[in-house]
């Protein structure tokens, strides 16, 4: 029960702290969407944002987990300091040799990623922000590691404010190019700084140990291919979609991930209760069982947040500019796809308990090149839907993949009720898409009859829980 609470605690309080942080940025950037020209401008943002995370992967090169997994390692603190100090050590050095190369082939990225050498000032701001997003990760990690929850989301809530106080007004200016690559380097360094102070007893370069930096690649090199596959699914149809269809397209596209990226309340929900749940449980003798249930609930929650994600999606679209609309279509599936994720790391999380990470790789790359061959056939033929339907696709398959190896190596088990809920949720997308997209009545109430059977099939689960939080409240009370 205390395991339950724990994972709960976690959920709701990340839950709640991101709803916060992520409304503004789906606010405010519906107001930059009529202050921009036309959607290009917008597709020049997106694709400064989907180089950072490329070069963020070879910056960072799978250190935070790694990190975080010998963090738990052992009790003594001192064996806390030397991995954190190692990994900031090592990062710093990797990040700079980032930076200094992306700043060399600018030009080149330029081309690859924005179609145009003529945004190549734009490739500079993205080599800062890999700088500073990068060693930010592990910067900001002990407070994570810690649980120190409220604040770790307040010090984050401070971004988007900063962010957006400085790029609307260099739109107002007319700086369309520069005004949100800028603020965001700018926000990041001001999180990084605040983090650095809050953590600074974590990080001394004198307690750098070339033993530990061992043990840390040993765990962060088999996962550094696993970034690689995870920015594929999550960037490369916005790279295929501006070099097949146009920067302009890729804005439109950048919206409706925007807006379904909102499942990123869910995943970090997710994964600033999970990581901490999932590697301070690991060594307890239910540990399969526990980590079955987890894959399962949080399956559940997905699926009731997509449906009435797909009922809401063209409504969401009116806070847009015209031009924007036809994004709206995309928006479930990308919706969708983190939450896949999240599944997807919930269940191969097994594989770094055990120490073997090598199963990722080639589980994640077969839903990847499936990603990237459905985008090349589907996006001449449904243009930006088409890439948002490869991406679902792609992590579908790698799931279904990491489930099946799982339950055959018996660290998995699968209920005949999971199975339910998964094709209840494909009937009611199906019927959705194909007959009352754009119709919000319909939409909402096909959703909340389809709610219905997947609270059926957890409803002792969900007595279960609201019962702990009724006596939390007492308690508080009390």
């Amino acid at each position: 029960m205390n395991k339950l609470k724990l994972f709960i605690d976690n959920f709701l309080v990340y839950g709640i702290g991101g709803l916060i942080s992520k409304l503004i940025p789906l606010i405010m950037i519906s107001i930059i969407t009529w202050l921009l020209p036309n959607t290009d401008y917008t597709g020049i943002n997106d694709m400064s944002n989907t180089i950072i995370q490329f070069a963020c992967a070879f910056a960072i090169l799978g250190m935070y987990d790694a990190m975080y997994r010998l963090f738990f390692e052992k009790e003594d603190e001192n064996y806390k300091m030397q991995v954190c100090s190692t990994a900031l050590v090592f990062t710093l050095f990797t990040s700079v040799i980032v930076f200094v190369l992306m700043l060399i082939f600018k030009d080149i990225i330029a081309i690859f990623f924005l179609s145009d050498v003529q945004y190549a000032n734009v490739v500079y701001l993205a080599a800062m922000g890999t700088l500073v997003s990068a060693t930010n990760s592990i910067i900001s990690a002990p407070t994570r590691m810690q649980n120190k929850r409220i604040l770790y989301l307040s010090v984050n809530a401070i971004g988007p404010i900063i962010s957006y106080s400085i790029s609307i007004p260099l739109v107002l200016k007319g700086y369309y190019v520069i005004a949100l690559p800028l603020s965001s380097v700018i926000s990041g360094l001001t999180i990084e700084i605040a983090f650095k102070i809050i953590n600074r007893k974590w990080f001394k370069i004198r307690l750098f140990n070339k033993k530990v930096l061992k043990q840390l690649l040993a765990i962060a090199l088999p996962l550094f291919p696993n970034f690689i596959i995870y920015w594929i699914f999550n960037y490369c149809d916005k790279l295929m979609i501006t070099n097949m269809i146009g920067i302009g397209a890729a804005g439109v596209y950048a919206i409706g991930s925007l807006l379904g990226h909102a499942s990123q309340l869910i995943y970090m929900a997710f994964a600033g209760g999970w990581q901490f749940f999932a590697f301070s449980t690991m060594k307890e003798k239910n540990q399969v069982e526990t980590n079955s249930k987890v894959f399962e609930y949080l399956g559940a929650i997905s699926f009731v947040a997509v449906m009435f994600m797909c009922a809401l999606s063209f409504p969401f679209f009116h806070l847009y500019k015209p031009i924007y609309l036809e994004g709206y279509i995309v928006t479930p599936y990308l919706f969708f796809a983190p939450l896949l994720q999240m599944l997807f790391q919930v269940a191969a999380n097994q594989f770094l308990v055990i120490k073997k990470t090598w199963p990722n790789l080639f589980i994640l790359l077969s839903g990847a090149i499936l990603n990237i061959v459905l985008n090349y056939l589907l996006i001449p033929e449904l243009g930006i839907e088409g890439a948002s339907i490869a991406s679902v696709i792609g992590y579908i398959v790698s799931d279904i993949i990491c489930v099946i190896v799982l339950c055959r190596m018996k660290l998995m088990n699968i209920s005949k009720r999971f199975i339910i809920a998964i094709m209840t949720t494909l009937v009611f997308m199906l019927m959705w898409r194909f007959f009352y997209s754009d119709n919000v009545v319909l939409g909402l109430i096909s959703a909340a009859v389809f709610t219905v059977i997947i609270v059926i099939l957890y409803l002792k689960e969900l007595k279960h829980i609201a019962g702990l939080l009724k006596k939390k409240k007492s308690v508080v009370k009390d």
